[in-house]
This record gives structure tokens, sequence and C-alpha cells, in this order.
């Protein structure tokens, strides 16, 4: 309630500002202005009872002085503005201006970030001090901030979220010093682009081009070493958009043995031309039937959909183990007359 009437206020100093500021001005300053911010200030202006000249003062010449503090901050840093504020002000006065630039300046630091990818941010503060990189998870939202701590090395996972814990105060100077940095970084890397090197899926496209001999003994040694690792990277290597891709005999043989509801619903997160490869697989009464019941299919959510696609590519997987279904892999073998 406390916090809302104060914003109240704030609103209300902006608008009294934008009044004295006269109509050309005014519109010079909106420019810069989100427009949720625009529109407060517009209600405040038309719901305004007419100003007293001693509040009207009283708001400008607290603008003027925190316009002036921002200007030697800029110049100089806190403790420079602070010292020429309070020959002018007074030390309480002084105070009192620094402390609300303060407050904005750090309700406004890393706003950058709402937007970042955490992989993308991660990779840039990984290697930054453990106390930088605390800094910096405590202006991402609470999911990229937990995206990102997960991600971290195990040795400074703890370190890192201790300092976010037991984080007190930093000086405006630290936060801006680090945030120039960051969002240097991150200009340059969006700028050049991230080239994909290595990975679970380049992995995958790998053990999908070399003989089956290989992968199977690969992905053996994997699955002994680092279950979740091989797992991903299976996942990775054949998904079920490839089944439309096997020979007609192969789809045809699929289909005998693939669960309808689950079929249904895994087509839904398909392209038109994939479906259609299923659809001109099938007999004509199940064909007739899945066009019916996908009709009244809807709503389905994503994660019900990769479930049902995931199923049915474990069900190619034990049909290629039992060798009833063949998945082309490496060079295709050329025939000989």
């Amino acid at each position: 309630m406390k916090s809302k009437a104060k914003n109240s206020e704030s609103v209300r100093k902006a608008a009294t500002v934008i009044l004295s500021l006269g109509v050309e001005q005014a519109s010079q300053v909106f420019k810069y202005l989100k427009s949720d911010e625009i529109e407060q200030i517009t209600l405040q202006i038309a719901t305004l009872e007419n100003l007293t000249s001693p509040a009207v003062e009283s708001t400008m010449e607290e603008f003027y002085n925190l316009c002036v503090a921002q200007k030697y901050i800029t110049e100089g840093g806190i403790e420079y503005a602070k010292a020429i504020l309070e020959k002018t002000l007074g030390m309480s006065g002084a105070s009192t201006i620094i402390d609300k630039i303060t407050r904005s300046l750090q309700s406004k630091a890393f706003s950058f970030l709402n937007e970042a990818d955490p992989k993308h941010l991660l990779s840039l503060i990984q290697n930054e001090h453990p106390q930088t990189i605390a800094l910096i998870l405590s202006y991402c939202t609470a999911d990229q901030a937990a995206e990102i701590l997960s991600e971290l090395p195990a040795n400074i996972q703890m370190d890192v979220a201790t300092r976010i814990a037991t984080m007190d105060s930093t000086s405006p100077e630290a936060i801006h010093d680090v945030e120039k940095i960051i969002e240097q970084k991150l200009s340059v890397s969006e700028s050049i682009g991230f080239a994909e090197i290595g990975g679970t899926k380049y992995m995958a496209n790998i053990m999908n081009l070399v003989d089956r001999g290989t992968e199977k003994a690969i992905m053996d040694e994997l699955f002994r070493k680092d279950p979740k690792l091989a797992e991903e990277i299976r996942n990775r290597m054949f998904v079920f958009e490839d089944i439309a891709s096997l020979d007609p005999v192969y789809i045809q043989r699929f289909l005998q043995d693939a669960n309808g509801n689950d079929l249904l619903i895994a087509l839904k997160g398909c392209s038109k031309d994939v479906a259609e490869v299923f659809y001109s697989n099938m007999s004509t009464r199940l064909k007739q039937t899945m066009e019916e019941e996908s009709k009244y299919l809807h709503g389905v959510k994503l994660s019900q959909v990769e479930e049902a696609q995931q199923k049915l590519v474990a069900l190619v997987r034990s049909l290629e183990e039992s060798g009833e279904v063949t998945i082309s892999r490496g060079r295709k073998d050329e025939l000989i007359e």
C-alpha cells in the first residue's frame, strides 16, 4: 500500500514537470518514455487539480537538482556528486537527492537482461568472478537465474548461491561498470551470431551418418558411462518426422503396431507434408478414421505431442532391433546390376 502511494506521488510529480514544460517540450520528453509511462502521466494530468505555485516550484526544484546530480554522477561518480551537492543543498538535501537517484539506477540496471536467453547469458558470464555472477543473477528474472545457476560448474555454484542470498547493497558505480561490460558482450555476441559448435545435436548428426556397428558400439559405451547424455543424443538422432523418410514398406509395418491415439496426437505437431506421408501409407479405413477423429482433437499440449512422438520413435527402434525395419545410416549403398 505504501509502495503504491509512493508510485502515485512520483507520477504526480512527473505530471507537474510535464505541465510546466509546455506542450512543445513535453512532446519531446514523451519520445523517451514507454507507452505505459505516458499513459500514467497523461491520466494524472487529466485529473490533476489546480496546482499552487509553491507546489510547482518545489517539484521543479527537485527535478532540477536530480538532473544536476545525474550530471555530476556521470562525470565523477556518486561521491563526487554528493560533495558538490552538499555545498549547495547541505548534507541532508544532498543525501535525499543521491538516495533517489541511487534507487532509480538500481531499479533500471540490467533491464536488457529481461529478453536475454539464459544459455546465451551463461556463456558470457560463466568465467566471471562469483560475486559478479551473483550480482548479474540478482537482476535476472527468477526463471533465468534458476536456469543459469543450475548450469554453473559445481565448484562455484554454491559460492554464487551464497553470495546472492547474503547480498545487501552494491555501489551504483560497480553496478554500472558490470552492466556496461555485460551489455557490450551481449551486443558483440549478437552482432556476430553464435556458431553452434559440438553439442548433443551435432553428435546426433554424426551418429546418424555412421554405420550401425559403429553407432551401437559408441552408444553402448555412452549409456554405460553417462546414461543421461546418451539418452539425450539418442533422442536427437532419430525424431518422429524421420519416420516419414523410411521406405514405404517400413512405414506400413510401423503403422501396424502404432497406437492410434499416440499417432493422432503425434501428427498434430507435424507439417502437412509429413502427415500426408503417413496418411498415404494407411489403409483406406484407417485413414478415414484418423482424419475424422483429428477434426475433434483440439487443445493438445506440446508436451503431449512430444511424449506421443517419443513413444512412436521408440516403437521404430524396437522394430529395427528385431530386424523388421531398416533405418538408413551413412552413405547410401550403391546398387550393383
